[in-house]
């Protein structure tokens, strides 16, 4: 195994050298970060620590569209979402509503569409939205009116 990595990683070339090693590693550590030169990085997961962490994702997901059924549940969450965000102080009452209402499809999406990718989308655009309403002067500009064409939109794939 490479020194050059993190206990709990190895490089791409460890694990095509040395596979067997690698998985035994995998297996006793729970998962092992491979580390790659010219592409992301990926772990390599036993299947059964990935199924348990998607019945736990599953099972506060369910907790949390339940709550948000029973209006005390929701006040409750609604709540908790400046503990977890500390940004949404700088949204309206009705825009926390609307992002923890947001954010727990996102939650519900992941576990039941293994989707997730909308998690980050909606917590980043909730976000972007504070920052630009905490900045007085980012915020008239964002509000205010505007006419014309823009141009072509570019669409980032």
């Amino acid at each position: 195994m490479s020194t050059r990595t993190r206990p709990d990683s190895v490089t791409f070339s460890d694990l095509s050298r040395n596979p067997r090693a690698v998985a035994e590693r995998a297996s006793m550590l729970g998962r092992v970060r491979v580390t790659h030169r010219d592409a992301p990085d990926f772990y390599l997961t036993a299947a059964d620590r990935e199924e348990r962490r998607d019945e736990t994702l599953a099972t506060a997901s369910r907790i949390f569209i339940a709550l948000m059924k029973h209006d005390p549940g929701a006040r409750e969450l609604l709540l908790a979402m400046p503990d977890v965000f500390p940004w949404v102080r700088h949204l309206s009452t009705e825009e926390v509503r609307a992002f923890t209402v947001e954010l727990v499809e996102a939650l519900s999406d992941a576990v039941e569409l293994d989707l997730d990718t909308s998690l980050n989308e909606v917590v980043a655009g909730w976000r972007a939205t504070a920052r630009i309403k905490a900045d007085p002067e980012q915020h008239e500009e964002a509000v205010r009116p505007t006419s014309g064409d823009f141009g072509p939109v570019e669409v980032i794939p």
